[in-house]
């Protein structure tokens, strides 16, 4: 079954905090397995947040751009017009954020039937596309 990876799992498998280790744990789980995806945008959030200035432990650049090189071997979404149109869509219609519509579109896309992810209402299905927070 494919699922796709929110921006907060990939931020977990890097981090450092103690406070967070059984979420980097379950983060790295979910990243050993191959029927994962992701898409451009998420790809971009993990980047920008992983190395900006203000984070502790951040990544240098080069770090950061090898994980992503890593994670590329994921099915990995474009932002096309197409999904682009969905979240518009899918933003009319629900609560969440444009950017988090524009995830879910992408999951769509991709047909992915669960994406993960600690920032959406858990057990929420959209479009097909259960919402499920793997840190319960």
């Amino acid at each position: 079954m494919v699922h796709f990876l929110d921006t907060n799992v990939l931020l977990y498998s890097v981090s450092s905090d103690p406070a967070e280790a059984r979420k980097r744990e379950r983060a790295r789980d979910l990243l050993e397995q191959d029927e994962g995806a992701l898409s451009l945008q998420v790809l971009q959030e993990f980047y920008v947040q992983a190395t900006r200035a203000s984070r502790p432990n951040k990544l240098q650049h080069d770090i950061a751009v090898g994980l992503i090189r890593t994670w590329m071997r994921f099915r990995v979404q474009a932002t096309t017009v197409p999904v682009f149109s969905a979240a518009l869509e899918i933003k009319a219609a629900s609560n969440l954020s444009y950017w988090d519509s524009a995830i879910v579109a992408s999951a769509q896309a991709l047909g992915c039937a669960v994406l993960y992810s600690e920032d959406m209402h858990h057990g929420q299905v959209i479009g097909g596309v259960t919402i499920t927070n793997p840190f319960r």
